[in-house]
């Protein structure tokens, strides 16, 4: 007698059966990955700053608020091929489903490979025109080169595993990730201590996991039966869904893109507090992140179910996902925020175990900033809800302003007042305030969003009918 295995099922319908359970299966693999992307970044700082020349960490650090600034840019235009692969596999739209996820190839291929090339020729002035210091520019200059290099492969990867995502298939995004990412470890050993490259070394381990990472999901894409599946009879591009990409895409690249840089206005006016409170800072910021990584997922949650409904024109379980999606990331937030807060000064020592004045400082942040972290996981789910329902301007506009403009408001008006000189919790309280007041904002605008898209199927119902009837 024979036994078959059952193959695990890597995507699901989530336009149908219950949803909480959907969406931690879907959320886990995002949390894992994102906390395996952050672990090989910093195991890229480790090697080059133990095994590296004097200035080769600084050369790889100058280069990342540049390369976060250009990628942010490019990469939020996957939004776009996230909702409307979405919306297709929720209308059971399999045709549209092929034109947007081959139209997405192409756009990352030509894309990326654009952006690589002038990357690589505008390295030097780029990081000259930042003010990097001259003794670091040696280095580096050929490390962004490296790193542009392997942009379109990025490109490739990030798209596709966008659209997986899109289908509830978080799992082998996360397998491939992995993959590569221990390649990417082994890269930058061999070529930093054996070959003594420096920060170059790390560039090129860095562009071929990169490669390595868009080599295995096209062939996994190709090969495995999934709804997203890969054909070379059907890569042609589309221009239609390419423009509806844009539209929901680009926003949301400009969103990120004007984050980092109202993170570097913020940035500004915490250094003027003096280094220990920079030190601390940065310290508890670091530690934040890894909330943010798990709370992100629900984002992404957010934006696949509720898409995948709208396309469906199943309302009733958008309603459903948002609160669902809304009420995981509350709690994911408020526990691992909160638990970050009551270890914070153990957490804290790993960064800078012999200044307890920094730790002080880190503390002081986490007491307003984390345990209040879960608003931000809270305006997240709402935002990516608003942008699955095809709205992602607003999206962006209204948190550009509720958390970008206001806060940069609240930094000249606020802070600077006499009674606040020298406290810096008055400029941390202004993280919990603009949360609440753009997730409100967010809230506000997919209920009309919502409203809108169930007068339209109601009407388009009412219309076939008498169709019919006639």
């Amino acid at each position: 007698m024979s036994i078959t295995m059952k193959k695990p099922k890597l995507s699901e319908d989530l336009t149908e059966g219950a949803l909480l359970g959907k969406i931690i299966r879907f959320s886990l693999p995002l949390i894992a990955s994102g906390l395996l992307q952050t672990l090989y970044n910093a195991t890229d700082m480790i090697v080059v700053g133990r095994f590296g020349g004097s200035n080769s960490m600084g050369a790889v650090g100058a280069c990342g608020s540049l390369i976060n600034l250009i990628i942010g840019l490019f990469l939020g235009i996957t939004v776009g091929t996230g909702v409307l692969v979405a919306q297709c596999i929720g209308a059971k739209k399999d045709k549209d489903v092929d034109d947007v996820v081959h139209t997405s190839l192409i756009t990352a291929a030509v894309g990326g490979t654009v952006l690589a090339v002038v990357g690589f020729f505008l390295a030097d002035p780029m990081l000259k025109l930042m003010g990097t210091p001259e003794e670091i520019l040696g280095e580096a200059i050929p490390y962004l080169k490296a790193y542009f290099v392997g942009i379109p492969a990025s490109m490739i990867y990030n798209f596709m595993s966008t659209a997986l995502r899109s289908e509830g298939n978080t799992k082998s995004a996360f397998v491939i990730l992995a993959i590569s990412g221990i390649t990417n470890v082994i890269f930058n050993l061999f070529f930093v201590i054996v070959l003594d490259m420096n920060a170059l070394g790390v560039g090129i381990a860095t562009a071929i996991s990169m490669y390595i990472s868009a080599i295995l999901i096209i062939i996994y894409m190709f090969r495995a039966n999934i709804k997203c599946k890969l054909s070379l009879k059907k890569l042609k591009f589309n221009f239609s869904k390419f423009k509806s990409i844009i539209r929901i895409g680009i926003p949301s690249g400009i969103q990120s893109s004007l984050f980092s840089v109202s993170n570097v206005i913020i940035q500004a006016t915490v250094n003027s507090y003096g280094d220990i409170v920079v030190s601390g800072n940065a310290a508890a910021s670091n530690i934040d992140s890894f909330v943010y990584i798990a709370m992100n997922a629900f984002h992404h949650a957010s934006l696949t179910f509720v898409g995948q409904n709208v396309g469906a024109k199943k309302y009733d379980r958008t309603k459903k996902a948002i609160f669902l999606c809304s009420f995981t990331v509350a709690i994911v937030g408020f526990v691992l925020g909160f638990s970050a807060f009551l270890f914070g000064d153990t957490l804290l020592s790993i960064y800078e175990p012999n200044n307890e004045a920094v730790r002080e400082a880190g503390l002081l942040r986490m007491s307003v900033v984390s345990v209040t972290y879960f608003l931000c996981g809270i305006m997240e789910v709402a935002s990516g809800a608003l942008k699955a329902f095809g709205y992602s301007a607003r999206s962006m506009i209204i948190s550009l302003i509720g958390s970008c403009l206001f806060r940069l408001v609240w930094i000249a008006t606020i802070c600077p007042l006499p009674i606040f000189a020298g406290n810096i919790r008055v400029l941390f309280i202004s993280y919990p305030i603009t949360w609440i007041i753009t997730t409100v904002a967010l809230y506000i605008a997919t209920y009309f969003a919502y409203k809108k898209h169930c007068k339209q199927t109601t009407l388009q119902s009412t219309q076939k009918t008498e169709l019919l009837a006639k």
